[in-house]
């Protein structure tokens, strides 16, 4: 009898673990709507819960829209800046073994996965207006909308879940529809991801990871603000990451296959952070935020990793959100004097 409890004992202390283990893999996991992009070089995730909750995004200025986005708010009641929660994108460059487009050689293509508050009915309703054919694909429709010269697919995978991509292959999308049915693995998601994921700070609520140039033997050019390039090494991999605890927290991780390729960024950067302090300083106008979030930039080498930090306080923050941005205001042309008669001269009679 005391065997026979032990055993259940056992077996229940078993599936409690389990489901520990579960939990903890699913929280340490990149989130659902990343967990179904397809293979790519680099990606992009923007949680804006957090911003819904302090109501930030609900002081943000009027912006002024078009008559295209203005037409599809009308029609679908769905609105990016108050039914937008979660971006993950998935950005497909152009490499040797991927078969671009004929057209665009050199262009990239995008998927993403939308986690929106929106009617599936009118959103479904409104595709239907713009699509050149419909796909059905296990269960869900797939509309295939003209766009220029490719085809923009979109899929309404749940009541709060959209799936885009302007690839060329449908077989992405497809991938995307199959890794739907596989959402309660944990451990799913695009290898990229997966490998550099627990890099990222707990906390975040926007990062990104991108693989630049994998195989290449040349640096590639990335153009910083004022036109500055920074030259980074092959085979590096960027892990940039913004979170907010008293402030926000910004971090651009690279992680090089030598400490000579991370010292070359890390003194790149430190040249280019040199030029912008001058000229910061003289932009500023003495704003005590904008000065402390610039004198807050930090940038340091770790064997084969150079690091960018820095802390954009929550004043500088609110301003950036719910402050238009300042006018052009051209300056008068001046208005030229009129010119002043001379006076006469008078010839001398002889």
């Amino acid at each position: 009898m005391k065997r026979r409890k032990l055993t259940v004992f056992l077996a229940v202390l078993a599936v409690l673990i389990a489901i520990a283990v579960a939990v903890l893999l699913r929280k340490t996991a990149p989130p659902e709507p990343v967990r179904l992009l397809p293979e790519a070089q680099a990606y992009l995730y923007i949680d804006l819960k957090p911003l819904h909750r302090a109501g930030l995004l609900d002081k943000m200025p009027p912006v002024q829209v078009d008559a295209d986005y203005d037409q599809f708010v009308k029609e679908t009641g769905f609105e990016f800046e108050r039914d937008l929660e979660q971006v993950a994108l998935a950005i497909h460059m152009p490499t040797a073994s991927s078969a671009p487009d004929p057209r665009h050689p050199s262009e990239n293509r995008y998927s993403e996965v939308i986690a929106a508050h929106f009617d599936a009915e009118r959103a479904a309703a409104y595709l239907k207006k713009l699509t050149s054919s419909v796909e059905e694909y296990r269960g869900r429709d797939i509309y295939n909308v003209p766009r220029e010269d490719r085809t923009v697919r979109v899929c309404i995978l749940a009541p709060d879940l959209v799936v885009i991509s302007n690839t060329n292959d449908p077989q992405v999308i497809h991938g995307i529809v199959d890794h739907y049915h596989k959402l309660a693995y944990p451990f799913g998601g695009p290898k990229l991801v997966r490998e550099h994921y627990h890099h990222l700070p707990f906390g975040t609520l926007a990062w990104t990871i991108a693989e630049i140039a994998p195989g290449s033997t040349q640096n590639t050019a990335v153009t910083l603000p004022g036109g500055f390039n920074l030259f980074i090494p092959p085979d590096t991999v960027m892990v940039g990451s913004i979170r907010y605890l008293t402030e926000i927290d910004l971090r651009v991780e690279a992680q090089t296959t030598s400490e000579q390729a991370a010292r070359r960024i890390t003194d790149q950067l430190n040249a280019f952070l040199g030029v912008f302090h001058m000229l910061e300083a003289q932009a500023s106008g003495g704003d005590p935020d904008v000065n402390a979030f610039f004198d807050s930039i930090k940038v340091q080498q770790d064997d084969n990793k150079a690091e960018l930090t820095a802390s954009l306080p929550k004043g500088f923050l609110k301003k950036l959100l719910t402050e238009p941005p300042p006018e052009f205001q051209p300056q008068p042309t001046p208005t030229p004097e009129p010119e002043k008669p001379q006076p006469k001269k008078h010839k001398r009679h002889r």
